[in-house]
């Protein structure tokens, strides 16, 4: 019986006296590569054909708010949200904090205007943007803080603690 070699015996180059009834592998099927049209690879030469990648959000489509990414984990005692804010100045900030939802909204404006001719890649967001999170716990909202450093905003929320208990003294009189 004339066996093809298998997918490992091909790989590494051995052929072994005892070979599979079936390898998967041995399959051949036909590939038929088809390039998308819409694929430039990045080490391509810029020609006078290939158009600057643009993407287009905030103050490019009217109407659109970006969404601010964050992230939220909690402590022993505090829920803390961060989010990048870079490039937003602390005026340009607004934080409303209920008991148990956060919004963030603001806006990033460009400095400089910039033909978008001129542009090779446009991949930051210029505008307005806002995020609302739900909170999976009730947080104290006079004790709470906001603090923004090297571009990252940090909120920190301390939690209420439900199964805390006081126990209240009767005053006679």
């Amino acid at each position: 019986m004339n066996m093809k070699p298998s997918f490992f015996e091909r790989l590494s180059g051995n052929s072994s006296a005892v070979q599979p009834q079936h390898d998967a592998f041995d399959d051949d099927l036909p590939t038929i590569a088809t390039p998308r049209k819409d694929f430039i690879p990045r080490t391509a030469p810029r020609s006078a054909t290939t158009t600057p990648q643009t993407v287009t959000l905030g103050s490019e489509s009217k109407g659109s708010e970006g969404q601010l990414p964050v992230d939220v984990h909690q402590t022993q005692s505090d829920i803390v949200i961060r989010a990048f804010v870079a490039g937003v100045r602390p005026d340009e900030l607004s934080i409303s904090i209920s008991r148990d939802m956060v919004e963030i909204s603001g806006s990033r404006m460009e400095r400089e205007q910039i033909a978008s001719t001129d542009y090779f890649t446009r991949e930051l967001f210029w505008g307005s943007f806002s995020r609302t999170i739900l909170l999976p716990q009730e947080v104290d909202v006079e004790a709470s803080s906001a603090s923004a450093k090297d571009g990252l905003l940090t909120i920190i929320l301390p939690r209420l603690d439900k199964a805390r208990q006081t126990k209240l003294r009767v005053k006679a009189g």
